[in-house]
């Protein structure tokens, strides 16, 4: 069997970044948003509920919420407050998180693409990239633009087709065990920065504290093996 040689290495064309909790510090805000839909619900949260509420879509949290309250109000009724209650605090509070920019900036200026890959709504996603300037994406893909979202692999699957690549090609940056599972369902290698939830390591798979800790040849090694 032939060896691969340096010719032959897969070398890394893009980074798919994740968006709450890993590029901007919009988990603390999702939580409060949700928390606050839960109380109106007669419902208090606790660590058994965090499954269902870090990495999911407005659509799937709010469901939960409405099984579990057993209201009368209409699940669109909780989705939409829901929506709004993080749509509002997003544009008011977008921050990115430490190295975030930095990260960016280098993977573009060494002349590979980037692609946004979120659970939260397009509303949501259009706010933070005109934060963060969107001209630092390739692509973004929101909730609801693919058949599936997190933690199927259709959103990740879909940034990749945009970008024209392979998913052995790319690595993603995650916050959650769901954006996680994601990822590794359509074959990217993950940098796991665990925002709330810990994410232990695995093969094709590192952690770390923050984006701080993340650099080109770390997401280089990820691709190549070493």
């Amino acid at each position: 069997m032939p060896t691969r040689t340096a010719a032959t290495a897969r070398t890394l064309q893009a980074v798919l970044f994740d968006m709450d909790g890993t590029l901007v510090d919009t988990e603390g805000l999702w939580r409060h948003a949700v928390e606050n839909e839960a109380e109106l619900l007669g419902l208090v949260l606790g660590e058994q509920d965090q499954p269902h509420i870090l990495g999911r879509p407005v659509e799937y949290t709010a469901g939960y919420l409405h099984r579990g309250s057993g209201t009368s109000r209409t699940l669109a009724s909780v989705a939409g407050s829901l929506d709004h209650r993080f749509t509002s605090l997003v544009a008011s509070q977008v921050v990115p998180l430490p190295g975030a920019l930095e990260l960016l900036d280098a993977v573009r200026a060494a002349g590979m693409k980037t692609a946004l890959v979120s659970a939260s709504p397009r509303s949501v996603v259009d706010i933070v990239l005109d934060a963060l300037d969107r001209r630092r994406f390739s692509v973004s893909f929101a909730a609801g633009e693919t058949e599936r979202t997190k933690p199927d692999p259709d959103p990740y699957l879909a940034a990749v087709a945009a970008l024209g690549l392979d998913p052995a090609e790319c690595v993603a940056v995650e916050d959650t065990p769901v954006g996680v599972a994601s990822a590794e369902a359509a074959g990217c290698a993950v940098v796991a920065v665990p925002s709330a939830t810990p994410i232990p390591a695995g093969p094709g798979r590192v952690v770390v504290r923050s984006l701080l800790d993340v650099d080109l040849p770390l997401l280089q090694s990820l691709v190549t093996g070493r």
